[in-house]
């Protein structure tokens, strides 16, 4: 391999692998000497890439952890199965990573080639995920979440068709400044021109986004982050319920099975506590959340979910037959 280019490229590859690789290997399979090895070597170190060396009659080499993250090369299996793993975690939101995994997604996606982008495509076509949680089981298209999200990293203005509640759609031209995970449904916050106002928009209602090419400036929010902004939005949406519920369980246990939007439940005991907050989810999601906890509880209100609780409990009883 007479290329100085390709050579390093392919001898990064080789040292990406989780092992340390003697000299006389490495020089077999780039088909160079050792000394020419131990010369590519130091020009990987010079771009940052910190490969440690031992000594010995072999000499080996191996890639270590260094202080920043230094660029990946992949190969075509590899490329696809990130790609794959970042679309699910995309799709069906991981607390706490799901942001990453969209902003990683948008830039794999951006540089995979036309052949692997059409594997990938097969794939996802040929692959039926099961969602498993509160909401109305909407789902969000990847390549929905990665345009919007190149649109708001590289301020962009975007527009896209918009379904509303009742069905109707309507044509957005927006600027888009961040998208918000709530753990089960994506959403869009940005500055609906149209409208002249911030608007809020769900990723599964909006159609096939377009980026215009035209940029912008992000103005400021009215509000201290997108996340907060968000928040306000659907308490003005959703009537909040005052929820107050009895745990027969310690509060860690309790806390470590319901969602954190719910809050910290407070020790009443050393094996009860209760759980009062404000949230602004329907009875029926509040209900299967609190079943799950799987600890005996007692609601003390809102009454509209004490009494969704009797009416479940009651179609629960017939479907097992006593």
């Amino acid at each position: 391999m007479t290329d100085t280019s390709a050579r390093l490229l392919t001898l990064l590859s080789l040292l990406q692998t989780p092992r340390e690789w003697p000299g006389g290997e490495l020089a077999e399979r780039l088909g160079v000497s050792r000394r020419t090895v131990r010369r590519d070597i130091e020009r990987l170190r010079e771009l940052g890439y910190p490969v440690q060396a031992t000594m010995g009659t072999e000499g080996g080499y191996r890639l270590v952890a260094g202080k920043a993250m230094p660029p990946l090369v992949l190969d075509d299996e590899e490329a696809v199965a990130i790609a794959v793993g970042l679309r699910a975690g995309a799709g069906h939101a991981v607390e706490g990573v799901e942001e990453a995994s969209v902003r990683a997604l948008a830039k794999l996606e951006q540089v995979l080639p036309a052949r692997l982008r059409h594997r990938l495509t097969a794939l996802q076509t040929a692959t039926l995920p099961l969602t498993v949680g509160g909401g109305d089981g909407a789902t969000v298209d990847p390549h929905t979440l990665t345009a919007i999200a190149a649109a708001v990293t590289g301020h962009e203005l975007l527009r896209f068709p918009y379904r509303a509640g009742d069905g109707t759609v309507s044509r957005r031209q927006v600027e888009p400044y961040r998208l918000v995970s709530t753990g089960r449904r994506w959403y869009l916050v940005a500055y609906d021109l149209d409208r002249e106002d911030w608007r809020t928009f769900r990723v599964d209602r909006v159609g096939e986004p377009f980026p215009t090419g035209a940029r912008f400036t992000p103005r400021p929010l009215p509000a201290e982050d997108a996340a907060e902004y968000l928040r306000r939005s659907m308490s003005r949406l959703a009537p909040e319920h005052h929820l107050d519920v009895s745990f027969a369980a310690p509060a860690l246990y309790v806390a470590a099975r319901l969602p954190a939007s719910l809050g910290t439940p407070e020790p009443t005991g050393d094996h009860s506590c209760r759980l009062r907050a404000t949230p602004s989810d329907s009875l029926e999601w509040l209900a299967v959340r609190l079943a799950l906890v799987d600890c005996d509880f007692q609601v003390h209100g809102p009454a509209a979910l004490v009494d969704h609780l009797a009416s479940l409990g009651e179609r629960l009883l017939r479907a097992s037959g006593r």
